[in-house]
């Protein structure tokens, strides 16, 4: 907790920034869906800040940093909290930076779009398909989730089939405020976008995000079922590497998994497995093609504008994170990996996977384009008995050549890197010199040795 005092004065100096100490605001704001992961709900239940400071402006942004600076009060950057690692939640007290009110999208230029941190992601595509544009890629959140959340929290998601991650060129640029004496304006492009981007708001305040875009598709999302689960993959396998088929969309679930899935769960064939797919309508006929080679079912099909229609949940938010929520709101007693099977073995070594952990890890998969070459994340559901078999099955996956990212960390580098990026420190070092932003979330930040400097 803050030193009241230092709250006091931090407030009068304010002015007209709109703050709030109301209790349930200050820990509704100072949550995420950390509680995905029985790991972090134990090690975060409880954790709030102290006030919520909500600016309109990069100007006010500044001011609120600069007041942090002289207070030093540690400062949490938030967007709408849908990421799932606790990068909200803040560990040490002290000021939640709600950025919702910082929402402006502009105009599409040269097919990128500019828009204020707090800009949701489908508002920002309402806006750019009037011009006959759309993101690239946006997570399983997209109806709910900022654009700076997404840039300071994720990775990839929807899209992912054809771009991979966000790291390779999936931000075109981003302006960042530092938390310095006299905080300054950074405006980031290129490969310098990834010093910040993915690095939980411990290194920068994004005031901007600047993200490239491609062509409006007219999307219709498809379910499919097909008996046999490595069948199933064979044929997503297949839909990702089809020139002619045009997607956006291609997860692989166990039958286990679609009892948690209302809009589908009455048309699906229990003990088949479902493939969840959006797909352009020109390449209807190129899927039906590909699905019958594989002996898979047809059992849904829907277009953007039919979903709406009927008040129904778009396809995406059964896959990637989201199909762990939906299971959550049936079984609380699940919990979640997230996995790379690289290429070309990567059907295999999944197959493998299923083998040696059947219901315990059923499997879930989420097919992506990474260095030109179709794979796959795997979103395990895990029946979760104890952190002991919970950390037993992540050492059995490394110990097999795939990577965990780990869900089940709030600490960045533990997560996926399993390293500091140089990069992400060093920028850190300079823009934070007095460590307040989001303290405790970056491993490799020593204090001493960024004010030595």
């Amino acid at each position: 907790m803050t030193e009241t005092a230092d709250l006091q004065s931090f407030t009068v100096a304010l002015g007209g920034i709109p703050w709030s100490m109301e209790r349930n605001v200050v820990r509704q704001k100072s949550r995420d869906f950390f509680w995905y992961s029985p790991i972090l709900k134990d090690q975060l239940e409880g954790r709030f800040g102290d006030i919520v400071v909500t600016p309109k402006s990069e100007a006010e942004v500044l001011d609120i940093a600069r007041l942090c600076a002289a207070h030093r009060l540690p400062l949490t950057v938030r967007g709408a909290g849908t990421g799932n690692y606790g990068q909200a939640v803040p560990l040490s007290g002290g000021v939640i930076l709600d950025m919702s009110e910082m929402d402006v999208v502009g105009d599409v230029v040269d097919g990128v779009v500019g828009a204020g941190p707090g800009a949701k992601l489908k508002d920002i595509e309402a806006r750019t398909r009037l011009q006959g544009w759309e993101l690239q890629m946006y997570p399983s959140t997209r109806r709910t989730a900022t654009i700076g959340g997404f840039v300071a929290g994720g990775s990839t998601g929807v899209g992912a089939i054809n771009h991979g991650l966000l790291v390779d060129g999936g931000i075109a640029g981003l302006r960042v405020v530092t938390l310095e004496a006299e905080p300054r304006v950074l405006d980031l492009t290129g490969p310098d976008v990834n010093r910040v981007h993915h690095a939980y708001g411990t290194n920068g305040i994004i005031t901007e995000v600047r993200m490239p875009l491609e062509p409006a598709q007219n999307w219709v999302e498809i379910a499919v079922e097909i008996d046999n689960f490595m069948e199933l993959a064979r044929f997503c396998q297949a839909v990702g590497e089809d020139p002619a088929v045009v997607k956006k969309l291609v997860t692989a679930v166990d039958p286990s998994i679609p009892r948690y899935f209302r809009t589908l769960a009455a048309s699906f064939t229990p003990g088949a497995s479902l493939g969840l797919f959006m797909i352009a309508q020109g390449s209807l006929a190129e899927f039906s093609r590909l699905l019958a080679g594989h002996g898979g079912r047809e059992i849904y099909r829907a277009t953007a504008g039919e979903v709406a229609a009927r008040g129904s949940l778009p396809i995406y938010e059964y896959s990637w994170n989201h199909t762990t929520l939906q299971g959550l709101k049936i079984d609380k007693s699940i919990t979640y990996l997230q996995t790379l099977f690289p290429a070309p073995d990567h059907l295999t070594g999944i197959e493998d996977m299923i083998a040696l952990f059947g219901d315990e890890v059923p499997m879930h998969l989420e097919f992506v384009k990474l260095g030109g070459q179709v794979c796959c994340f795997g979103l395990q559901i895990v029946r979760y008995s104890t952190p002991e078999r919970l950390a037993e099955i992540i050492r059995i996956h490394e110990d097999r050549g795939f990577t965990i990212f780990n869900p089940h960390t709030y600490v960045l580098e533990d997560g996926g890197m399993k390293q500091t990026d140089p990069e992400q420190l060093a920028f850190k070092r300079v823009a934070d010199p007095f460590g307040l932003l989001n303290p405790g979330k970056m491993r490799g930040f020593s204090l001493e040795a960024a004010t030595a400097r």
